[in-house]
C-alpha cells in the first residue's frame, strides 16, 4: 500500500470525531487532510455506541455545538447519499424525587434561555406518550422535542464519504508509530507504512489518543471504561417512532431499534479497563457479557418497562468508551507541543457531539483559537496532575458513576483528595474549614463554626453553609479577612523585549513605571476576552502575572503561543509562591503591625506592587482587591507562608480566615466579572462594562485591537448588568432567563446572594438589535424566570455595593 508522503494536515482516528474534523477541515476550509485509521472507519468505539443524540448542555456554547450536530445529521445524507439513521423521536427525562424536578425546572429555565424548548409534563401525559412505561413514581418528566437518536455507524461513514467528496483522502490500516519534531512542532508523522511531512496534526485517536499524545509529550487525561447496554427482541406495543428515554433516577436509558429496545445504564461501580497500553489490535472488539454486573440496570429497568421481563434479549454489548476526570469531552490545542490538536473523551456523547466537534475543531485547526467559547472543553483546562495515570483513573470513575446523579449547585468530586495542599491546610483545618478542589488544590470553601460538622450537605435551596458564609461575608465588611489564595497561577516574564511582548498581548497599558500593578484582559482577535489577569512590573525587564487557579495552564499556554520566540523567558512559578488575601477596612492597621514598612495610601497606593519585610519574610505586596475593601494580595515564599500568618493572626484578635464561597458573594456586591462566567471569549470589554481597562486612545497595537476600533462607538446589542431579587426562597445559580417587559432578553452568567445588602444578586448579558442604552435599559421592568418561577428583579447598572461610603445601593 502507497500512503501519501506530505499533507497540510494530518487526522488521527477515524471514529465519529474524526471524520466530522476531516469532513469540516475539507468543506469548510479546502484544506488538504489526510486521515489515518489504525483499523476500519468507525472500529475503535464508535460502531459501538448506543446512537442517542441529546443536546442540552450547561453551556451555552457547548448547547450550540450540540445543535449543530442534529442539523448536520439532519441534512447529511442528502449531500453524500449515504443515511445517518437520524431519527427525532424527542427525550423525554424521568423525575421521581423533588431535587430532580427542581433539576428539571432549572433546566428547562436553561433551555429556554439557550433559544430550546424543554417542557414539563405530567405523568399522564407521559403515559399517553409512552403507554409501556410504569409511571406510578413520577413526579414528572422533561419533554425536549428536537433530541432524538442516530446510528454511529452510518452518520460516521457518511461523514467520511462527505470529506472524500471535498477532497480529504482517507487511509485504513495505517498505525500511527511516533512523530519527528523539532523543537516544539512536530514535522512528521511515523506510521506502519511510512514517513509523512505535515503543518499540523489533530488527535482523534479515541481510546488510544492518550497514547498519541504521549509520543510526543502531550497529556490527554481520559480513561477507558466498560459500558454495557441490551439490545431486546420486538416488544408488542412499542411504537417505532417512541421517543429515547432518560431515566435517571434509576440510572438507565432506553431507546426504540427494529421495534425493541435498546438499554443501558450508568452505575455507581463503573469497570474501568486499563490504566496502561491500550491494544492496537482492538478493532470491532468486545468484552465478555457480564450480567453480574449489569443485572442492576436490568432491575431498574423492567421495573420502569415491564414489558421488558416478557422478552428475550437479541445482544449484549460490553465496549470500552473514554470518559474523561470531569466527565466533559476534550478539545482544541495541546500545551505541551505547538501544532498538535486533540479530539477525544466523548464520555458516551460523541454521536451527539461528533457533528459539532468536528466543526469548531476544524476551525480551531485552521486559524489558531477556538470560534466561540470552548473553555468547558477546553485541553488546557487540565495540569501536570493530569499526567498521574492512576489520579486521573479514579476521577474518572467518580465521574462516569455521576453521570446520572443530581447536579447539585457547588457540588464537589470526592476521589483522589487532598492531593496539592497550601502549607496552612492543617492550620485551616483545624479552624473547621471546609474545602473544595481546583485543579488538585485543596482550598477552604468555608468555615464550620464550633459545634457544627465541617461537611458540605447539598440541596438545591440553601445549603448548610450559608448563614456560615455570611457570618464571614460580614466580618470582612466589617473588619478584616484573610485569604489563602496560594493556588493561584503565578508566571514571571523577564527579558530585554518582555515589556513590547507583553504590551502585544495585553488590552490594558502593563509596562508602566516600575513597582506599578495592572488589570487586563487578553483578547482574541474578535475582541473577545481569553482571560484576565493582574500584571505587576518589578524591573523593567522583569513582570509578575497572576491569574486564576483553573486558567493555569490556559493563560500560560495563551501567553506563550503569542509571545515572540527570542528575548524573554515565560516561568510559571506557582508553586514558589504562596498567596495571603488580607482585606477589609481594618487591613492597614492590621497590616502595620507585622512591618515597619510604611503601608500609608501615599506609599502603597491601590494598583501598586512593592517588595517589603512581613514578619521578617521578604513578600511581593500586591494592593488589590476582589471583595469590594481595602486590601493586599500578599505573595510569600511558599515555605514561609506559615510565619506570615501566623505573624498576621497574632497581630489582631478580630483577623479571621475566611473561604472561598464569601469571597464570590462579597465579589458580586462589588459587580467584579469572573472568567469563563461573566467574561468569556464571547464577550467584548465593551459589552462586559470592562472599556476603561482597554488602551485603544493610545495607539500601543495589541491583539484584538482592530475588532475593537470597528465596534468603537456603535450601539451595544449585548450589555453587562446586574439584578437583584428579594424573593426570600429565590436561589440564583446562572443561566436564569431575563425578562424585560415580559420578553426574554438574555440570561444570567452568575449568581449568589449579597448578605450586605440583603438581596440575591445576578449577572448576566442583556441584548437588544436596536442598542442599549442606560435609558432603555431603564425604561423597562425586569423579572427573572428562576426554576421556571417568574420572580419580579429590579436592575441594577452600578455596583450594589460601594465601600469609600459605606453605601449600598439595591
Amino acid at each position: 500500500m502507497s500512503i501519501p508522503t506530505q499533507a497540510q494536515i494530518i487526522v488521527i482516528g477515524g471514529g465519529i470525531i474524526g471524520c466530522s474534523t476531516a469532513y469540516h477541515l475539507a468543506r469548510d476550509h479546502k484544506a488538504d487532510v489526510l486521515l489515518l485509521e489504525q483499523g476500519k472507519i468507525t472500529s475503535g468505539s464508535t460502531w459501538h455506541a448506543a446512537g442517542l443524540v441529546g443536546q442540552l448542555r450547561s453551556s451555552a456554547s457547548i448547547t450550540k455545538v450540540l445543535k449543530y450536530s442534529v442539523d448536520l445529521y439532519k441534512g447529511l445524507a442528502a449531500e453524500t447519499g449515504l443515511d445517518t439513521g437520524w431519527k427525532m423521536t424527542g427525550c423525554l427525562r424521568l423525575a421521581t424525587t423533588q431535587d430532580r424536578w427542581t433539576e428539571f425546572k432549572r433546566l428547562a429555565t436553561t433551555a429556554k434561555s439557550f433559544g430550546m424548548e424543554m417542557d414539563l409534563i405530567g405523568p399522564d401525559e407521559v403515559k399517553r406518550m409512552w403507554p409501556l412505561m410504569d409511571t406510578s413514581d413520577l413526579i414528572g418528566a422533561s419533554w425536549l422535542p428536537t433530541d432524538g437518536q442516530a446510528s454511529p455507524s452510518d452518520i460516521t461513514q457518511s461523514l467520511a464519504k462527505g470529506a472524500r467528496m471535498h477532497g480529504a483522502r482517507i487511509e485504513e490500516g495505517v498505525t500511527v508509530t511516533g512523530f519527528r519534531s523539532e523543537g516544539r512542532r512536530i514535522t512528521h508523522v511515523e506510521t506502519s507504512q511510512g514517513v509523512i511531512a505535515c503543518d499540523k496534526v489533530v488527535n482523534c485517536g479515541g481510546m488510544w489518543a492518550r497514547q498519541i499524545g504521549a509520543m510526543v509529550g502531550v497529556a490527554v487525561p481520559l480513561h477507558p471504561v466498560k459500558h454495557q447496554y441490551i439490545v431486546t427482541e420486538k416488544i408488542p406495543g412499542l411504537a417505532a417512532d417512541a421517543a429515547t428515554l432518560r431515566d435517571p433516577d434509576r440510572r438507565t436509558y432506553f431507546k426504540e431499534e427494529v421495534g425493541g429496545l435498546v438499554m443501558g445504564g450508568y452505575e455507581p461501580n463503573p469497570q474501568g479497563w486499563v490504566t496502561g497500553t491500550i491494544p492496537e489490535n482492538w478493532e470491532f472488539r468486545l468484552f465478555d457479557d457480564d450480567y453480574d454486573h449489569f443485572g442492576q440496570h436490568l432491575e431498574q429497568a423492567i421495573a420502569r418497562v415491564p414489558a421488558l421481563a416478557e422478552v428475550g434479549v437479541k445482544q449484549m454489548i460490553n465496549g470500552a468508551e473514554s470518559f474523561t476526570p470531569d466527565g466533559n469531552f476534550i478539545l482544541g490545542p495541546a500545551p505541551e507541543c505547538a501544532n498538535m490538536y486533540v479530539g477525544a473523551g466523548f464520555n458516551a456523547f460523541g454521536i451527539a457531539s461528533g457533528g459539532g466537534a468536528g466543526w469548531v475543531l476544524a476551525d480551531w485547526v485552521m486559524n489558531g483559537e477556538a470560534p466561540l467559547d470552548l473553555w468547558a472543553v477546553d485541553i488546557r483546562r487540565f495540569s501536570s496532575l493530569h499526567r498521574d495515570r492512576d489520579w486521573v483513573a479514579e476521577r474518572t470513575l467518580e465521574a462516569y458513576g455521576k453521570h446520572y446523579t443530581v447536579a447539585f449547585p457547588h457540588e464537589e468530586y470526592t476521589s483522589g483528595r487532598p492531593r496539592i495542599v497550601s502549607p496552612l491546610y492543617d492550620r485551616l483545618k483545624a479552624r473547621g474549614a471546609v474545602f473544595g478542589s481546583k485543579l488538585g488544590w485543596e482550598r477552604p470553601n468555608w468555615f464550620a463554626p464550633k459545634g457544627t460538622e465541617p461537611v458540605d450537605v447539598y440541596s438545591m435551596g440553601r445549603q448548610n453553609w450559608f448563614d456560615a458564609v455570611g457570618d464571614e461575608h460580614r466580618h470582612v465588611r466589617a473588619q478584616a479577612g484573610l485569604f489563602d489564595q496560594s493556588s493561584f497561577a503565578k508566571y514571571e516574564l523577564s527579558g530585554p523585549k518582555a515589556a513590547e511582548a507583553l504590551e502585544a498581548i495585553c488590552a490594558n497599558r502593563v509596562a508602566r513605571d516600575l513597582g506599578r500593578l495592572t488589570y487586563t484582559q487578553l483578547l482574541n482577535s474578535r475582541g473577545g476576552i481569553e482571560a484576565d489577569l493582574t500584571v505587576a512590573r518589578l524591573a523593567d525587564d522583569h513582570f509578575y502575572i497572576v491569574t486564576g487557579t483553573g486558567f493555569r495552564t490556559h493563560d500560560f499556554g495563551w501567553i506563550a503561543d503569542h509571545l515572540p520566540s527570542e528575548g524573554m523567558t515565560l516561568r510559571d512559578v506557582t508553586e514558589d509562591w504562596g498567596t495571603l488575601s488580607l482585606m477589609g477596612p481594618k487591613a492597614r492597621e492590621i497590616l502595620a503591625k507585622v512591618t515597619q514598612a510604611d503601608v500609608s495610601n501615599t506609599a502603597l497606593p491601590f494598583g501598586s506592587a512593592r517588595a517589603i519585610i512581613i514578619a521578617g519574610v521578604a513578600t511581593r505586596t500586591l494592593r488589590v482587591t476582589y471583595v469590594g475593601e481595602l486590601g493586599w494580595e500578599l505573595h510569600i515564599p511558599i515555605a514561609d507562608l506559615g510565619t506570615v500568618y501566623d505573624a498576621l493572626m497574632a497581630a489582631d484578635a478580630n483577623l479571621r480566615p475566611v473561604g472561598y464561597r464569601a469571597l464570590e458573594s462579597l465579589r458580586l456586591e462589588k459587580g467584579y466579572r469572573a472568567w469563563s462566567s461573566d467574561i468569556t471569549p464571547n464577550d467584548t470589554p465593551f459589552e462586559a462594562g470592562l472599556g476603561w481597562a482597554v488602551k485603544l486612545k493610545s495607539g500601543i497595537p495589541f491583539l484584538g485591537r482592530a475588532a475593537l476600533q470597528a465596534l468603537q462607538g456603535k450601539p451595544l446589542t449585548k450589555r453587562f448588568v446586574g439584578f437583584t431579587v428579594t424573593a426570600p426562597d429565590a436561589v440564583l445559580v446562572g443561566r436564569e432567563t431575563i425578562l424585560r417587559d415580559g420578553v426574554a432578553v438574555g440570561y444570567l452568567t452568575s449568581g449568589g446572594y449579597g448578605y450586605t445588602i440583603g438581596k440575591n444578586i445576578g449577572y448576566g448579558y442583556v441584548r437588544n438589535a436596536d442598542g442599549l442604552s442606560d435609558d432603555w435599559l431603564r425604561a423597562g421592568s425586569y423579572s427573572l424566570v428562576i426554576a421556571g418561577e417568574e420572580t419580579p428583579a429590579t436592575l441594577a447598572l452600578e455596583p450594589l455595593y460601594d465601600p469609600e461610603g459605606r453605601k449600598i445601593r439595591a
